[in-house]
């Protein structure tokens, strides 16, 4: 499967978050604000998830039909923002 950049940025980015709340937990942060950061944590894995569930069947389609597949940009923002 050949992974879209923007899905290769989000994993960096919550790559990021991870390294920021194990720093927040290191200096005693409230947990409150850990929780906080851990649910964001959450939430863009599972939209990492889905854009990666999603572009997998594009792309399977797209082999097994012989096809290009388009204009489903718009179908998938509703599935990754309903998660």
């Amino acid at each position: 499967m050949i992974c879209d950049v923007s899905v290769t940025n989000r994993i960096k980015r919550t790559k990021g978050q991870m390294q920021g709340v194990l720093n927040m937990m290191e200096n005693g942060a409230p947990c409150e604000e850990i929780v906080t950061q851990l649910k964001a944590i959450k939430s863009s894995i599972e939209k990492a998830i889905a854009l990666v569930t999603t572009n997998n069947l594009i792309q399977s389609i797209e082999d097994e039909n012989h096809i290009k597949v388009t204009n489903v940009n718009q179908a998938i923002n509703l599935i990754i923002k309903g998660m």
